[in-house]
């Protein structure tokens, strides 16, 4: 699409969808800073570890290594669940431990080192989650999955969900696994990594107490810290924000509490980790997205965390932030998955989540989106994913818009855009939100824009004017991204093709191309006078455009 520039104009044209389209002001001031932009968006995460080091993981995680900027973390559960590298939804197994005859420890990092390794050699770093519990340690070992079926999900709250049977044996185990890491990859390598306790203890993935957990957290925590005194470790990865009283009770027993190794008082913790998700319904033939759910956690488990002096400023990782709970699921309502509903709702949700935190004067340094890919599943079978057979779906886009943005977070105005507030209070529901996430990087910057709506039904596009003030004068040149129906979607290209299941090689090249994120057009001169200059663009309901500014061009 062509541009025309007049004094400092520069018009954007776009179909409308449907009515009459919406005005928009939306300013941004590069004179105004508001502090460093925390990159938090380079955190992922899935439940099948086994997928790591599948064709279509690895493609995957190839694209995430890719993504540039600060380093990009990976988490996924059962990393010491007992098996073979049997794989289902929900479900991976490994080698990690045995007991022979007498009841001694057997130890095989096989499986492990095979899933680290293919992060590493990908540019990524391991978030590692200590659980779930090996068969022969747990208390029961009578009901332990070992070859779910492929496309069922494996109960999450089997043999694996107990406390250990000797808590001596698993530290050791935590010891060993974290001792052979350092002499593997180095410790200088392994320092870099997160070490975290267990996954959501206060619902079905933990069968014992709020205190038999910190006494597994206690006993991972002096593995760990044994092997690696310079490791860095925290937890406890709470389902529903604070978990009503857990992540409280933990933080006190942290604090205050007695060690169940040491005896003495607290226990280490050098990040906090807690999950928040949205809650989406399916009313009136369409879905209906709950971000305000998945921003109220948070807010919550803010609140919490400020209220300890002692932790104010500590790291926290979101170590789930998505939209709604069950990645490995498949429901009508949750086909907002593959489309532009997921994206949209991506790039206006972080931007809150880092408003909340300077609300709440605390450290967000991640917020982990709790999506990978799914094998032996049809294209684009709704789960929720980055890719779908090693076709990116239109979030992962967003995430390659996020990673564009650098520097100093810069102060932005929109006369459409809802505060965490609003949007907690009354979710995204009258009125639509269409607001912009702004940085500045020596002579780059970048201005993020979307158009979010929790109906997935049409509605009118955004007649958006952008004023941006604070600049040197002179030329400029732009570049524009988009995600829309018809740019950077895999998924629509792939539904005007017929939805062939599966695509001809032809084609897959062809879905493969529109899942990258291309520009719009080519880069386009901008004019800047008295420091301004003012563009119009028009943005489709669940479109993102990412608005890139070489200055002094």
């Amino acid at each position: 699409m062509k541009g025309a520039v007049t004094v400092g104009w520069l018009w954007l044209f776009c179909s409308s969808a449907i009515g009459a389209d919406f005005p928009v002001t939306i300013r941004v001031d590069a004179s105004r800073t508001q502090g460093e932009l925390a990159p938090i968006w380079r955190f992922f995460g899935y439940d099948e570890s086994n997928y790591t080091y599948m064709k279509d993981g690895k493609k995957l995680l190839a694209e995430l290594g890719q993504l540039g900027g600060p380093q990009v973390f990976i988490r996924c559960h059962h990393l010491l669940t007992s098996g073979d590298g049997a794989y289902a939804l929900k479900w991976g197994s490994t080698s990690a431990y045995k007991e022979d005859s007498a009841g001694q420890p057997i130890y095989d990092w096989t499986i492990n080192d095979r899933i680290f390794d293919t992060y590493l050699e990908r540019g990524l770093k391991p978030y590692v989650e200590i659980g779930f519990m090996p068969e022969a340690l747990t208390t029961h070992p009578e009901n332990y999955p070992h070859h779910p079926p492929v496309n069922e999900k494996a109960p999450a709250d089997a043999g694996q969900a107990y406390s250990p049977k000797d808590y001596a044996k698993w530290g050791e185990l935590v010891y060993q696994w974290t001792k052979h890491c350092a002499e593997k990859y180095g410790r200088a390598e392994v320092e870099k990594w997160y070490w975290e306790v267990w996954n959501e203890p206060n619902i079905s993935y933990w069968k014992g107490t709020h205190e038999d957990y910190f006494k597994l957290y206690d006993y991972a925590i002096d593995g760990v810290r044994r092997a690696l005194p310079t490791a860095r470790v925290g937890g406890p990865e709470t389902a529903g924000g604070p978990g009503g009283k857990f992540l409280r009770e933990f933080l006190d027993h942290c604090a205050h509490g007695t060690n169940y190794v040491t005896g003495k008082a607290g226990s280490p913790v050098d990040f906090i980790a807690f999950h928040a998700k949205g809650s989406p319904s399916f009313t009136n033939d369409h879905v209906r997205m709950g971000m305000a759910n998945q921003l109220k956690n948070i807010n919550d488990a803010f609140g919490v965390i400020a209220s300890f002096p002692e932790y104010r400023k500590l790291p926290i990782v979101i170590g789930e932030s998505d939209p709604e709970g069950c990645a490995a699921c498949r429901e009508p309502k949750l086909g907002y998955r593959n489309g532009t509903m997921y994206s949209s709702y991506t790039a206006a949700s972080f931007p809150r989540e880092m408003a909340l935190a300077i609300k709440h004067g605390v450290n967000l340094e991640g917020a982990l989106t709790w999506a990978f890919e799914f094998e032996d599943q049809p294209y684009f079978a709704g789960f929720r994913a980055l890719a779908s057979n090693g076709l990116d779906l239109p979030v992962l886009n967003v995430f390659r818009m996020f990673a564009k943005m650098t520097g100093q977070r810069l102060a932005v105005e929109s006369s459409a855009g809802l505060d965490a507030a609003t949007i907690i209070a009354k979710g995204v529901r009258n009125d639509p939100d269409v607001s912009a996430l702004a940085s500045l990087d020596k002579n780059h910057l970048a201005v993020l824009v979307w158009h979010y709506h929790d109906d997935d039904v049409p509605g009118p596009d955004a007649a958006i004017e952008l004023i941006l003030n604070g600049l040197p004068n002179g030329r400029a040149s732009l570049t524009h991204y988009r995600i829309d129906g018809e740019h950077n979607n895999s998924f629509e290209a792939w539904k005007r093709l017929g939805s062939p299941q599966p695509p001809s090689p032809a084609q897959y090249a062809q879905l493969e191309r529109a899942g990258q994120l291309a520009m719009l057009d080519a880069p386009q001169p901008v004019s800047v006078q008295d420091g301004k200059t003012t563009l119009k663009l028009t943005l489709p309901r669940q479109a993102v455009s990412l608005l890139i500014f070489d200055l002094g061009r």
